[in-house]
């Protein structure tokens, strides 16, 4: 069981660490080493939280009302349910799991604050850990099951991505595109998981608000899909790097189009750098590489063109829709066999236009597998 894997993976590390016990409070993290996923989590303020010991038996914390969920799905050795407002709530099992002398591992920058800070009420300073290293190395290589959902995952955002195609035009409006989209995402991912996997309880629905945007709103990378009828001859930007989620697997996978034609003719030549500045990083993508080099390959084609200093070239996916290693400057991580990547290229023209297209790849021995495939030549994004 690839859960009971990872779990023993991650003792025989903390072990090697000299760390008493560890606090798992990262809900993707627990999914990760555990399969149990609760839904609304802090959101609702209902803490769950995974104490790993290198040499006792496991405990995970979550509230009485996801009991029936954690029982099904959780392989863990203990499960303690906590419910509002009855004894200490979900802080009822720490004093004794923190109690003495030893060390205690946490992920800095993943505890929730409400977490954090009775934690710290019981743990003296120079008792903690930073474990956030030991689980981003884990996470960052891909086993051959999750190199599995990677690829299912990309027949998923293609099929989004065809019906979003499909769907743009001239009068029509944005949140009918995102619907077409939706129901495209959902009924292939439907598909993939009655033949691939026996797991009833994983929801095909799609997540996320569709991000897209048109017309002069096209420079607003994050803009949600709204009423706005979308005219002949504006660009047209489709993103799914939150939609793309399937069985809880992300990627990153984005395109910009036209409707009938391209208006301004200038855009055309600033979409082609947003191309040209993927290909170059692309050319250099491959294990040995650091990834701040993958970043300096597609930035010098942005800048070299004389636009502005580009937002990072990509990043790692998984589990988390952001995980290590960043293709960014600064970031020296050797990229390895197994890692997967959004890499993107892109172009920003002051507040006037915006162009981006990306893609997630597996780096591989050789060099790398590109997993979400569609049309991105200028003649092949113009939609007639």
């Amino acid at each position: 069981m690839i859960f009971s894997e990872r779990m023993d993976r991650l003792r025989c590390e903390l072990e090697k660490a000299g760390v008493d016990v560890a606090l798992i409070t990262d809900d993707d993290s627990i999914y990760y080493f555990t399969g149990y996923y609760d839904y609304l989590h802090m959101e609702f303020g209902r803490p769950t939280i995974l104490a790993v010991f290198p040499d006792k038996k496991n405990l995970l914390i979550t509230p009485f009302m996801e009991m029936e969920m954690a029982e099904s799905a959780a392989i863990v050795d203990q499960i303690e349910a906590w419910n509002d407002g009855m004894g200490n709530e979900w802080r009822e099992a720490l004093p004794n799991i923190l109690a003495g002398e030893g060390s205690v591992a946490i992920e800095p920058e993943q505890m929730p604050v409400l977490v954090r800070n009775y934690v710290d009420s019981l743990v003296d300073k120079d008792r903690f850990f930073d474990v956030t290293s030991i689980v981003t190395e884990m996470r960052m290589i891909k086993s051959a099951e999750e190199l599995q959902l990677a690829r299912h995952a990309a027949q998923v955002s293609v099929a989004m991505m065809k019906a979003g195609y499909e769907t743009l035009g001239d009068g029509v409006p944005e949140y009918e595109v995102a619907l077409a989209i939706s129901a495209a995402g959902t009924h292939k991912s439907a598909e993939l998981l009655e033949e691939y996997y026996d797991d009833s309880r994983m929801s095909p629905m799609t997540h996320f608000l569709q991000i897209m945007a048109s017309g002069k709103e096209i420079t607003m990378p994050h803009h949600r899909a709204s009423t706005r009828k979308m005219k002949h001859g504006e660009p047209v930007f489709l993103c799914f790097c939150g939609m793309t989620n399937f069985h809880r697997f992300k990627l990153g996978f984005d395109r910009t189009f036209w409707i009938g034609e391209i208006s301004d003719k200038s855009q055309a030549d600033f979409y082609q750098v947003a191309v040209d500045s993927q290909a170059s990083a692309l050319s250099v993508l491959r294990p040995g590489v650091k990834a701040q080099e993958v970043h300096a390959a597609y930035a010098e084609v942005i800048e070299n063109a004389g636009f502005e200093y580009p937002f990072r070239c990509g990043r790692g996916t998984g589990f988390s829709f952001l995980e290590k290693p960043q293709l960014v400057f600064g970031d020296k991580t050797v990229l390895q066999p197994g890692m997967v990547l959004a890499v993107d290229g892109s172009v920003n023209v002051s507040k006037s236009f915006r162009a981006q297209v990306g893609d997630s790849f597996v780096i591989t021995k050789e060099g790398y597998e590109q997993l979400t495939e569609f049309r991105k030549d200028l003649k092949d994004v113009i939609i007639n």
